[in-house]
């Protein structure tokens, strides 16, 4: 007597089963199609890691002509390079990417002389750049080689006991060197006491902490360089005299920079910052988290730059030149006159509170057109050396200062991310505890739930 009424009821689940199996299927060919015409990902990583930075976004969406990029490898392993150029492809229509395997086309191959496999050409018009590797600093390494298609020169001054851009000791600048390099600029050293001139390649000059003082010439052709339209880079020690730590006044080169509006003080700053202590630096290390609206450091928000042995700046603008201000130490820093003793009293009240200015860039008006002078001060120099240049956002910092030096704003940003150590150092206490917990307290706690459901309901 129920049959009907049964067969009703399973014609009915039936039906409902078969209407949401092909509601799933639809859902599943509709998300795949969208899938294969939009590229979409949603990267989770805490710095964004897996992303094309900024800077490669900025210099891909104002390409102005086609961009193709070569990739030779074995068809079987065209997926290990896959998902890094399809970013690049999203990112414009003028990026075509296509892939060559180079035992199938030997001809080709032998044609852009490749070597290994697993390499990228980058080729915009006729010029053609290969990547030094795989990654994104390789890739948009090659695009801007290919883009700028001429030598920039960074010339780092020499004979006065500056860094050194072939010291790779903690206090050199080889690092510096290599930085640079992943924007396309040459690095060399020039002595400025054989020859007392700039010479004329220089993109720009970088003065890295001189522990002597310069001699007038020196500071002449400095002045004459910048003031025709050349870029400098002054980072400027206090001048301590601390055992070896014998820094010169450099009054020949600070008086230069006075007449284009920037003092340089003669203290060095004491930061009491507790974030800057949590990050494991000392007083003696300056920690800037906020700054000025100025192209060099516009991209840096939210990014933590540090500066030891520093000493602060004071700026106005010149007849001829026009000074801005890029960033200040912390409301907590202060600063000491006393440069001839290690022991500091920050109580002292002779003392200067904080902010203070520890860095500025400037242009100079030659009076001809389509040539300006440029130059940036920092109060200090080995912000830039081996042992700090990868703080936190000072290889940012450092290579936004060079880019705008060359006029070269469109590289200016942040660079690609570097894998990140988020590992979990633990004490032997910490270790027995998470055991503890994990193998015996939360097993019982889920035990006692249930026996406590149990009870309740028997």
């Amino acid at each position: 007597m129920n049959t009907p009424l049964l067969k009703a009821r399973q014609t009915k689940y039936a039906a409902y089963a078969v209407v949401y199996v092909l509601v799933v299927i639809t859902a599943v060919v509709i998300v795949n199609i969208l899938a294969n015409r939009y590229t979409k990902s949603y990267d989770g990583t805490s710095n964004k890691r897996y992303s094309l930075s900024e800077q490669t976004a900025k210099i891909v969406k104002g390409l102005k002509e086609n961009a193709t990029i070569l990739y030779f490898d074995q068809g079987t392993r065209f997926q290990h390079a896959k998902d890094l150029l399809d970013e690049y492809a999203s990112l414009s229509p003028k990026v075509h990417v296509d892939y060559i395997d180079p035992d199938k086309n030997p001809q080709q191959a032998r044609e852009e002389g490749i070597k290994n496999y697993g390499t990228a050409l980058v080729q915009v018009g006729d010029r053609k750049e290969e990547a030094k590797s795989m990654t994104e600093e390789g890739i948009t390494g090659a695009l801007i080689r290919v883009l700028k298609n001429k030598t920039r020169t960074v010339c780092f001054a020499a004979g006065s006991g500056e860094h050194q851009i072939d010291d790779s000791d903690r206090n050199g600048y080889s690092d510096f060197k290599q930085l640079v390099g992943k924007d396309n600029y040459e690095a060399k050293s020039i002595d400025l006491l054989q020859k007392a001139e700039v010479p004329s390649d220089c993109t720009a000059l970088v003065i890295g902490g001189p522990t002597r003082d310069y001699q007038q010439p020196e500071v002449d052709a400095i002045k004459k360089y910048v003031e025709d339209g050349g870029r400098a880079l002054f980072m400027l020690d206090p001048p301590l005299k601390i055992g070896r730590s014998d820094i010169a006044e450099n009054d020949a080169l600070t008086s230069l920079l006075q007449t284009w509006g920037v003092t340089m003080d003669k203290n060095l700053i004491l930061d009491l910052n507790p974030i800057g202590q949590l990050a494991g630096l000392g007083p003696q290390v300056a920690l800037v988290t906020s700054y000025d609206s100025q192209p060099i450091v516009n991209g840096m928000k939210g990014t933590a730059t540090g500066f030891p042995l520093s000493r602060s700046i004071q700026i106005k603008n010149g007849d001829k030149t026009t000074v801005q201000k890029l960033f200040d130490s912390s409301t907590t820093s202060l600063a000491t006159t006393n440069l001839n003793s290690p022991a500091v009293d920050p109580n002292d009240p002779k003392n200067k509170k904080g902010p203070m200015t520890i860095a500025a860039a400037g242009t100079y008006n030659t009076g001809k057109q389509d040539s300006q002078g440029r130059f940036v001060i920092v109060g200090s120099s080995s912000w830039a050396a081996n042992s700090f240049i990868k703080f936190n956002g000072n290889s940012d910092l450092a290579l936004n200062t060079i880019d705008w030096l060359a006029s070269d704003e469109d590289l200016i940003s942040i660079r690609p991310k570097q894998e990140e150590d988020r590992r979990i150092t633990m004490t032997n206490a910490q270790l027995s505890l998470v055991r503890l917990t994990s193998q015996f307290l939360l097993p019982l706690v889920v035990v006692f739930a249930g026996v406590s459901v149990w009870w309740r309901r028997r």
